[in-house]
Parts: structure tokens; C-alpha cells; sequence
């Protein structure tokens, strides 16, 4: 239900980022609903709205997920990646996707067991080298008839369950 509600708030009610206040209730919830500890979600909005990222969105600019994570905040330099992965991928679910930190240790744990990439952990903070991990691990356990999509989904899952946190 979390998904489809914000599906229909990011895809049919507020698609647009062109108003504040549709910016700040899409930035407000994608927050509370996975927790990315954006403190201060109006600066983060401003930010939205100043980038003016609907066409970037729509077309899939990989360089948006970075441009839309780095923010200054009270003169502190801060990198909200995963809320901006999930910003762009709400919006054009085809074209992004989520970073999150169950995907990063699965990538990781695959890629050590079975050595598919050269990558380094870091480099799964850079969206365009996420995304290209992803397609290599795609390629490498020959999974073609799943959507790159499907796959973050299966390692998101994957990792909750292997890596839970605990509280």
C-alpha cells in the first residue's frame, strides 16, 4: 500500500515539480515512508523546485539523482543520494533507479562471492555507476527476462532479509 500511494501521489496527483507545495507533501512523505532523515525537507524542496527537474525526469538524466543530492544546509554540504534515487524513480520509475542500502550490500556480497564487476562500494554512490553495476549484474547471472526494475526490487528484498537491521 506504501508503494501504490506513492505511486499515485508522485505519477497521477502531483506530477509535476513546478509548486512548492506539491514538492514539499511528495519530499514529506517519500521521507517518512523510508526514512532517509531529511531533516530540513523545505530546503530540499527549494532545491527541487530550483533545479526545475521535470524535463530531466522525463527523460532520464542519470546526472539529476547527483545533482539533486548534493545540498547545502546551514552552510554544511550534505549527499541525501538514496532520498534523491527514490525522488527521480517515483517520478519515472522506468528510468531510475533506487539506491538503498540493502541493494549496496547484496551488489556487494555478489560481486565478492562471484567477482562479476571491478567495482568499488563507493562507486555505487555515483548513479551512473550504479546503474551500470546493476546492468553488469544483469548480464553476468543471465536474468535477461527481468527489467532492471525487477531486479533492484529482488535485491532490495534479498538484502532485508539477509542484512536486517537491528533496533
Amino acid at each position: 500500500m506504501q508503494e501504490d500511494s506513492l505511486n499515485k501521489l508522485f505519477i497521477k496527483t502531483y506530477p509535476k515539480n513546478d509548486d512548492i507545495n506539491d514538492i514539499l507533501i511528495k519530499a514529506s512523505s517519500l521521507n517518512d515512508f523510508y526514512s532517509t532523515n531529511i531533516f530540513s525537507i523545505f530546503s530540499m524542496s527549494k532545491r527541487l523546485l530550483n533545479l526545475n527537474i521535470d524535463y530531466r525526469l522525463k527523460n532520464g538524466d542519470e546526472s539529476l539523482v547527483n545533482d539533486i543530492a548534493s545540498i547545502e544546509i546551514n552552510g554544511r554540504k550534505r549527499n541525501f543520494y538514496s532520498f534523491a534515487t527514490k525522488y527521480c524513480s517515483h517520478h519515472n520509475p522506468n528510468k531510475f533507479l533506487i539506491y538503498d542500502s540493502y541493494v549496496e550490500k547484496m551488489l556487494v556480497y555478489f560481486n565478492k562471492k562471484d567477482r562479476f564487476l571491478n567495482f568499488k562500494k563507493i562507486d555505487l554512490k555515483d548513479y551512473t555507476k550504479f546503474k551500470k553495476v546493476l546492468i553488469e549484474f544483469k548480464k553476468f547471472y543471465n536474468i535477461d527476462e527481468y527489467n532492471l526494475k525487477d531486479i533492484d526490487k529482488y535485491l532490495w528484498l534479498l538484502g532485508k532479509e539477509y542484512f536486517p537491521k537491528r533496533y
